[in-house]
């Protein structure tokens, strides 16, 4: 089934971080821990920078799933913030539901913990009510790569578009003559080698 080229609109989207706990965390095993961490906080940093609304949900953090991330409460104090009792399809809560239907966006850029749980039953339950999905591949972590690419494979099937954090960034930024260094800033602050390019082309201008 063929889709046409829906481009994330950064005036239409909002961002939804879906059960990042401190539990869950140490399931994450398809990627790097710490390029992990790194792409999570990366995804936020782009929501505050392109002041996109941004929900934060968890699910059970009385039991072993843990609390949110500290980090990511920090960024976003005045954001909705709905800890699930129970549901594991944050879809399936009304208040998480609600608080989407309120910011007015219709695209919606997901990210979360376990990628065939937490990510991928909302996102295809929004894909459903009419959203267009947005599932951030790299910033979303699960047990390993054969439950990644099947989870990828079945919101792929269902219209869900795949991305990375940078691609998120670019898209919505669309021309870097729109804020070369605030673009420059977010991107060096969390790939190394982009922070190198950076700093190489500052010297080479000084020495002009």
């Amino acid at each position: 089934m063929s889709h046409s080229y829906v481009r994330l609109d950064k005036g239409n989207s909002a961002v939804l971080l879906v059960d990042h706990q401190t539990g869950l965390l140490s399931l994450v095993r398809d990627i790097d821990p710490d390029k992990f961490r790194n792409n999570v906080l990366a995804l936020a940093d782009l929501a505050k920078y392109f002041n996109l609304p941004t929900i934060l949900t968890t699910s059970f953090e009385e039991g072993p799933n843990g609390p949110l991330v500290p980090e990511l409460k920090n960024l976003f104090p005045g954001a909705p913030y709905l800890a699930r009792p129970g549901q594991i399809n944050a879809w399936d809560n009304a208040d998480f539901v609600k608080a989407v239907k309120a910011t007015g966006k219709k695209q919606l850029i997901i990210a979360g913990v376990v990628t065939e749980v937490c990510v991928a039953f909302p996102a295809l339950s929004a894909i459903e009510e009419g959203f267009e999905v947005f599932v951030v591949t790299d910033a979303s972590g699960t047990f390993n790569e054969l439950t990644r690419h099947a989870a990828w494979a079945r919101m792929s099937a269902a219209g869900v578009q795949l991305m990375t954090w940078f691609g998120v960034a670019c898209e919505l930024h669309r021309d870097w003559r729109n804020d070369v260094q605030g673009l420059g800033t977010l991107f060096s602050n969390h790939i190394p080698d982009y922070r190198n390019l950076i700093h190489g082309d500052a010297v080479k201008k000084a020495a002009a």
